[in-house]
């Protein structure tokens, strides 16, 4: 089974192509993740803007799609875009968000990912952690997919898909500390 980022990338780069039937599939698939994306970081109270977040998004998609880099992950730009949508929305309707203290890794993930995409290749980062953390982290951090629906996948729970990903992060974080300071001598 292709991962998420392999299919919608293969999608992505036949509608650029010019095949409309793909292009037609990627946006449907893109809509419900970003739909599930968006539920997970809305307050209760906001949860109704899911659907017009999700429209905004395929619409920016749809306009800065020529922009896209072929040899980029299709997912990460996809999510820039998506980011960039829900904190527009924020400042729209004068929202003060949070971060939930589970969500706190998602931060670190993406900001990992931005510093590390320009230095080095995501893979070596990954070997720090054992193979199972490896898959699970890139499954949730790097193909989208939320915890619950990698737990029901791989037959784990929740907490443990957590927990291994949380301390597959630390490794990799305490590699890059490594690094930097063997850098600094």
């Amino acid at each position: 089974m292709l991962s998420l980022e392999t299919r919608l990338k293969e999608l992505m780069l036949a509608s650029l192509a010019g095949d409309a039937r793909s292009y037609g599939v990627l946006l449907n698939e893109v809509a419900r993740h970003l739909r599930f994306y968006f539920l997970r970081r809305l307050s209760d109270a906001h949860k109704g803007d899911a659907d017009d977040l999700v429209q905004e998004t395929l619409m920016a998609l749809h306009t800065r799609r020529a922009t896209y880099e072929i040899d980029r992950p299709f997912t990460a730009w996809l999510h820039a875009i998506a980011r960039y949508k829900l904190i527009d929305h924020f400042r729209r309707n004068r929202i003060r968000a949070t971060v939930p203290l589970d969500e706190v890794e998602d931060l670190f993930a993406t900001d990992l990912s931005d510093a590390a995409s320009d230095r080095m290749d995501v893979e070596r980062l990954l070997e720090a952690a054992p193979e199972r953390t490896r898959d699970l982290i890139r499954r949730t951090r790097i193909e989208g997919q939320s915890i619950a629906e990698v737990a029901e996948s791989t037959g784990l729970t929740e907490t443990t898909v957590k927990v291994s990903i949380h301390r597959g992060i630390k490794a990799i974080a305490t590699k890059l500390k490594g690094r930097a300071a063997n850098d600094d001598k």
